[in-house]
């Protein structure tokens, strides 16, 4: 028993309310273009996101919900974003429904 049933049970009359949360925007969009690049490292294909200019974490996320996305490993270092495999449509369409402004740079 939670403490909302307890609460109905002592007063049986009141009516609750559910407070609404305030969406706010989840990532800092920013005005310049994120650079979607493509690249050869000991012989495997990697996607590289540079070029993000607001805060860590919000960068931080985006990473994450990319890899989630595509079911692929990567990591954050230094500002960049590294996925495996080259995604790089796939990346600019998740980043472009986002709102982003998306550069493609590199074959």
């Amino acid at each position: 028993m939670d403490i909302q049933d307890q609460l109905k049970n002592l007063f049986p009359d009141h009516q609750f309310e559910e407070k609404q949360k305030e969406e706010k925007p989840e990532i800092w969009l920013q005005d310049d273009p994120i650079l979607c690049k493509y690249e050869k490292r000991k012989g495997k294909p990697i996607t590289i996101i540079d070029g993000y200019n607001g805060a860590t974490s919000d960068f931080k996320k985006l990473a994450k919900e990319i890899k989630t996305k595509l079911s692929v490993g990567g990591s954050f270092k230094n500002d960049t974003i590294i996925i495996q495999g080259d995604y790089r449509d796939k990346i600019m369409e998740i980043l472009k429904e986002k709102g982003f402004n998306v550069k493609r740079v590199g074959g």
